[in-house]
This record gives structure tokens, sequence and C-alpha cells, in this order.
């Protein structure tokens, strides 16, 4: 099957697309993945700013949430549309979609509403506009199965990563810098039961969110702002004393814990200390990195270590963040001093914005075969499900 993968993270700068061939492999675990092509869209700035604002308000309109539903909806259609004629693959030659929607809100941990225990989660972008726009079927709404099973609805690309990158003799840790920093541990030779999943915290968020008070850009392009600027040590301790970093796995975080609050607290943390924007900005960066290596630390060494403790160590990184040069040398830094190993998702053989696009293809074609597409010992969840909702 010949499959469009659709993703726009949390931090809203656009529309992924990576058109795979999937086919069986030798069992269900192990079906077989090739990105034919991967293509990128800005979103056009009006929407960017929708979308921004959906997700940071308190207050906003039924009427602007079923809008921008429905606009997002175009948007991802076109956007399908031109990744498949890029990749030269027209007619009837795709065979489904698999969208997970801009996530607008995310709640992966149950807190009381209405008299009850309440899970919630929402990704906006009308399926069915896709499917009538594409004359194919779409799967959507991944997350909400997962939440039902009580998991956290995150992180969903784990499933990939046990696919296409487990390895019999080498420990991989799979890190997605987009929005939100999420990794994936494989000790070698794992089963998909080996796995250790979650989100490690902000990954470009606060970086963006800086970029955007202090210089009015999207982000810092290749790290340049961060290497001007010192690290404030001190505000990056204080911030990863904060419960989400100690708290074990299975875990998930966004917005609602690092988005425009957050980063306006932290830029007023910074001030005190220092008055330079490029001081804020480098201190963001560390903080990402500081909070990737912490996790590693408090999690992930000795889940490797008890699990393949002889094999060589690998810290794969992919997403927006792998271009980061300030970034990178951080995270080689901290690691090397860690006797692991920093490649980039590109030595795996996938653009390191790619991934997250290749996993919802997947996922989608697990869905439509009536399989499972979470990993419980990353979300969480009491059973394994089948994710998504078909749209013909």
């Amino acid at each position: 099957m010949i499959i469009a993968g659709v993703m726009s993270g949390t931090s809203a700068d656009g529309v992924d697309v990576a058109v795979c061939r999937i086919t069986a492999g030798p069992d269900a675990a192990s079906p077989r993945v090739k990105l034919l092509r991967y293509s990128s869209f800005a979103y056009p700035k009006a929407v960017r700013a929708a979308v921004l604002g959906a997700m940071n308000a308190e207050d906003i309109s039924t009427a602007e949430l079923a809008r921008l539903n429905w606009r997002l909806g175009e948007i991802y259609a076109d956007a399908v549309s031109k990744a498949c004629a890029a990749a030269n693959v027209r007619g009837k030659s795709l065979s489904l979609v698999g969208c997970h929607g801009q996530t607008v809100y995310h709640q992966g941990i149950a807190a009381k509403y209405l008299g009850a225990e309440v899970r919630a989660t929402w990704q906006v972008g009308e399926a069915s506009v896709i499917a009538e726009r594409l004359r194919v079927p779409v799967v959507s709404d991944f997350r909400p199965a997962d939440l039902a099973a009580g998991g956290q609805g995150a992180p969903l690309v784990p499933m990939l990563d046990y696919v296409m990158f487990r390895s019999e003799k080498v420990s991989r840790i799979l890190q997605n810098l987009g929005g939100i920093g999420n990794l994936t541990a494989l000790p070698a030779g794992c089963s998909a039961d080996g796995a250790m999943a979650f989100d490690t915290g902000p990954g470009n968020m606060v970086i963006d969110g800086c970029m955007e008070r202090l210089y009015g850009k999207h982000f810092d392009r290749g790290g340049a702002v961060g290497r001007r600027g010192g690290v404030l040590t001190d505000v990056v301790q204080e911030v990863l004393r904060r419960p989400y970093f100690s708290a074990p796995p299975p875990k998930s975080c966004g917005r609602e814990e690092f988005g425009s609050s957050f980063v306006d607290g932290f830029i007023s943390r910074c001030r005190k200390v220092s008055t330079s924007d490029a001081d804020v900005v480098a201190t963001a960066t560390a903080l990402t990195a500081e909070s990737v290596l912490l996790g590693y630390r408090s999690f992930v060494w000795a889940h490797v270590g008890q699990a393949a403790p002889l094999a060589k160590v690998e810290y794969v990184v992919a997403g927006g963040g792998a271009k980061n040069a300030a970034l990178m040398d951080m995270l080689r830094e901290g690691f090397g001093a860690l006797g692991v190993k920093v490649r980039v998702m590109e030595d795996l053989g996938v653009p390191a914005q790619a991934k997250e696009g290749v996993a919802f293809a997947l996922l989608a074609w697990l869905t439509w075969h009536r399989l499972p597409g979470n990993v419980v010992a990353a979300t969480g969840a009491t059973r394994p499900v089948i994710l998504g909702k078909v749209t013909f």
C-alpha cells in the first residue's frame, strides 16, 4: 500500500507529509516501511496564528474551533496532493492517508471534571474533507483509543521506532525534538514490551517561544542566537526541579505545561539575572538539552544497561531540533561524557523531520489491517488497542 502520513506538531509551524510504501513483513510486528518522498509545507501566517491561539487560549468560541477544524482539513488535503505529485504518486496509486491532526489540547493524566475522573485529547483537521478531496480513506484521531484504554495517548511514535530501528546488537535511543521532546529506548534485541518511551520535556517549544517574543522570528535558525548567548545555569536548574522531570515514565506533556504561559515566566526568570536576549535563548536551548540528558540519566541508562549491558549505545536525534547546531553541540558534549554516541536520523536513512509523518503512515497501515498501534510500555495503556477512526 502507498500511504501518506500527515503530521503537524506542537510547534505549529506547518504540515509534514511522508509518502510511504508499506507492505506486510514476516509477522504482524514487522511490516516493511519505505519512505518514497518527504515534503513540508509552512502554515500561512494567519493559520499559524489561529492554531497557536486555539492552543493557548483560555477562552475561544466554538465557532472559531469548528472553522479551524474544517480549514485545516483543506490544508492537509492540499499538502497530501502536492506531496503525492512530487513523489509521482498519481490517480488511484494512493491507498490511504494517516493524519494525526493538530493537537489543540492534550491531558493524558486523569483529573476531576463534572464529578468524574476524565482524560482528554483533541486533534483538529476534518478527516471527511481530506477523504472527499482525495477520494481515499483517511485514518485520523489516533490518540483517544489509547486514552480510553487507560494510557496517556502519547507517545505513539515508539511503534515506528520498534518496527524500523530496533537492532540485535546496538541499543538505540530515538529522540525526537519537535515542539516537545520525546524518546524511545530500545535495548539491543528487545521485544516491543522491552521498549521504554516518554516525553522528555520541551523540545523546540520554549526556544521558539523566546525567539517569537524577543526577536519576532519563528525559530532560532541553526542555533545562531543560542550560540551567541550565555547559559543562565541557575534558571535551568530551577526549571528542572519541576515535578514533571522527576516523575517516572510513562508520561507525556505539551503546551499545557510548556506553552505560552511557561515561556512568559521563563523569560521573567532570565531577566532577573541577565538583560541579554541571546542569554535567554541560550538558556532555553540548554533547558532542552539538560532535560534530555536528565531523562537519560534518570530513567533510560538503567533500563538499557539492565536489558543489554554489553551492547553499544547510540542516541539518534530527529525532528527540527536536529537542525539546531547549538542544541546538538550541547547534546554531543553531554552524552560524550557518558560514553554515548550521538547520531542524527539521516544516518539511519530517514530525514530528521520526516520521522513523525512516517510514523502516522505506519499507524494508519496497522489500523487498516486491524492491528494494534500503541506500545503499552510507552503509553501506560492496559492493553494494545487499534488506534484511530477511519473515514471513507
